[in-house]
């Protein structure tokens, strides 16, 4: 019988490799709609992602960055239009399928609610932004199939505080011991594993040199039959392809006295 009760997922770089060729090129877009001439790079957008949250990020290439940039008007009431009007350019690269979801997942979700399990998503990323991804990809039901969705500001601290995973368990009503959460960075780790839920990694461009340390396997991707994921540290499943009963192996109550 299986202990394993929800898989909680991440979602930039998680559900689907958003970040380089998603989120910094809907901030660009934005970033033009409003007249400004920033242009977030590859490499300096890597740094960006350090802070969790995109108008926290917009905030910190202000102080960082951009420190003589007077905004017109309220700079909070500034920050927000302009992350709005990235979001909007964001769902609309969705809407048009440039966005497709990482090898295994889909075939993971299917597998999960096919063996009853409870799935939820832990982000700080938008609802908008989630809603639309599940929808581009999953289809309008989709959305549905996640009992919680923790998601942008529905906690005061963003990862890697550790507040949206308590946030989810609470809405579950599961304990920390009959979860596994899917991540694919530090930030998502630290945040997981602060409340003490076991954790695979699927790494990402931007996070393939993170620190891992904690996480009870970092693998290359969920895996798909035919195309399995290499296992860059831990106990990957022996054929190369996540399923539940692999994720249920990973779990405290499998390994007793450890």
């Amino acid at each position: 019988m299986s202990d394993l009760k929800a898989l909680i997922f991440d979602v930039d770089g998680t559900l689907a490799d958003t970040e380089q060729d998603g989120h910094r090129p809907a901030f660009n877009a934005a970033f033009r709609e409003m007249g400004l001439d920033w242009d977030w790079t590859v490499p300096l957008y890597g740094q960006l992602l350090q802070v969790a949250g995109g108008k926290e990020r917009i905030r910190h290439y202000l102080d960082e960055f951009a420190p003589g940039f007077t905004p017109p008007g309220d700079l909070d009431r500034f920050i927000g239009d302009l992350h709005a009007c990235k979001t909007q350019h964001f769902v609309d690269m969705l809407e048009r399928g440039e966005i497709p979801l990482r090898p295994g997942v889909c075939r993971l979700i299917h597998e999960a609610r096919s063996a009853g399990l409870m799935l939820a998503i832990a982000t700080t990323t938008s609802l908008t932004n989630v809603k639309s991804l599940l929808r581009a990809n999953l289809g309008e039901a989709s959305v549905r199939w996640f009992r919680v969705i923790g998601a942008g500001d529905v906690v005061p601290a963003k990862k890697p505080a550790s507040d949206i995973y308590h946030y989810v368990l609470e809405h579950l009503d599961l304990p920390a011991r009959a979860c596994v959460a899917i991540e694919d960075s530090a930030q998502g780790l630290r945040a997981s594993r602060g409340a003490a839920i076991t954790t695979v990694i699927t790494v990402s461009g931007y996070t393939v040199e993170d620190d891992f340390s904690g996480a009870a396997a970092v693998l290359e991707h969920l895996g798909e039959p035919g195309m399995p994921g290499r296992v860059v540290r831990g106990r990957g499943p022996g054929n190369g392809v996540v399923d539940v009963r692999y994720l249920d192996s990973l779990l405290p109550s499998r390994h007793p006295g450890v």
